[in-house]
């Protein structure tokens, strides 16, 4: 459930828009960004990250808690907990199921559990949006970065398959930004390609 807590839909409301008719249709950080300006996109970026964390933390110890006759790992709920957060993000029940692409959820549950893979996947993603400035390519480097990582580093199997399972999840939300760059109508966020004479 709170996975369907949109950020942006929230701060839309105070604002008086709706980012979901504005730019890319999108209810994420990034279309927040172009559309709205940058405080209104930080404060929609915290609010998904927090969401995140919440469902791995606070949730998934009340899950635990209530549903230990079943067994169930600490580690199992977590990952069930944060799954559910991130497709409610991205099938929102409060808004007709029309929400953002699920990075800055993600972001919040990486950090929680694997903390360790975060870097990698910041790096490859500020990388990849300076030379090309894609920023959806540039999320799902990042999410296949973030299964490497967490291969690499040996975290808890539970992890592992739970991040890898995510990062083929980011692609699939993505699906649109990569037909776009396909035909060549991506728009690129050309304020922050610093590299700009690699792409002339």
């Amino acid at each position: 459930m709170v996975g369907s807590i949109s950020g942006s839909m929230l701060l839309g409301k105070l604002k008086g828009i709706d980012i979901r008719t504005m730019g890319s249709g999108n209810a994420g950080g990034t279309n927040a960004l172009r559309t709205a300006g940058p405080l209104f996109a930080l404060g929609v970026i915290i609010i998904d990250i927090a969401k995140g964390i919440i469902a791995v933390t606070l949730i998934s110890q009340i899950a635990y808690i209530n549903l230990y006759p079943l067994n169930a790992s600490l580690q199992l709920h977590q990952i069930m907990c944060g799954a559910a957060a991130v497709v409610g993000h991205v099938y929102p029940l409060f808004y007709n199921f029309k929400g953002g692409k699920g990075a800055g959820t993600l972001i919040g549950i990486v950090l929680m559990l694997c903390p360790g893979c975060l870097p990698y996947a910041i790096l490859s993603w500020l990388i990849v949006i300076m030379f090309t400035g894609y920023v959806g390519l540039g999320t799902i480097i990042a999410g296949v970065m973030l299964a490497v990582s967490a291969y690499i580093l040996e975290i808890h199997l539970t992890y592992l398959c739970f991040v890898s399972t995510m990062a083929g999840f980011i692609i699939f939300t993505h699906r649109s930004n990569i037909i776009r760059m396909y035909n060549g109508t991506e728009n690129q966020f050309k304020k922050v390609m610093l590299f700009k004479k690699f792409n002339k």
